[in-house]
């Protein structure tokens, strides 16, 4: 059925759940997982940051993300499943064009990500990344919803 496996990560309790559901999934079908973490430029490139202030924050963003992954993999590997690990950088390009991207570029036949399921006011504010993947990938899309749906 499945092989490969994307798991978009941002170190959210949500994408924690999709993780979660994915591992089973892949224990289950001898999958692998394709860990991704997305690093977003665009909010310091708005705020106009010094050279030296947007490196900084990039290394530290870059730190965070593939500690974020490390720990994913771990857990995946604990659970004898095979994992690998994406790091990405964005800059003026949504977060959700970027994971349906990887999981062209990884091989990938399904992604399994975490949705806070927003709707109303929230939604349209804050936009859904899960949605605009469940509307432009190519691969059938698994969301997993957060626990309280807020």
């Amino acid at each position: 059925m499945y092989k490969k496996i994307l798991v978009p990560l941002d170190g959210s309790d949500t994408a924690e759940r999709g993780l979660l559901e994915a591992m089973r999934m892949a224990s289950e079908l001898k999958a692998t997982l394709v860990l991704l973490h997305v690093i977003d430029d665009f909010p310091m490139l708005v705020e106009m940051a010094s050279v030296q202030a947007y490196e900084e924050t990039m290394a530290h963003l870059r730190s965070v993300g593939q500690r974020l992954l490390d720990g994913a993999q771990k857990s995946a590997e604990e659970s004898d499943v095979a994992a690998e690990t994406r790091l990405r950088e964005i800059t003026r390009e949504r977060v959700g064009q970027a994971i349906v991207e990887e999981a062209g570029a990884a091989g990938c036949d399904l992604i399994v990500m975490g949705t806070h399921g927003r709707r109303g006011f929230n939604r349209v504010m804050m936009g859904s990344d899960a949605e605009f993947v469940a509307r432009a990938s190519t691969v059938p899309v698994l969301l997993v919803r957060s626990v309280s749906g807020t």
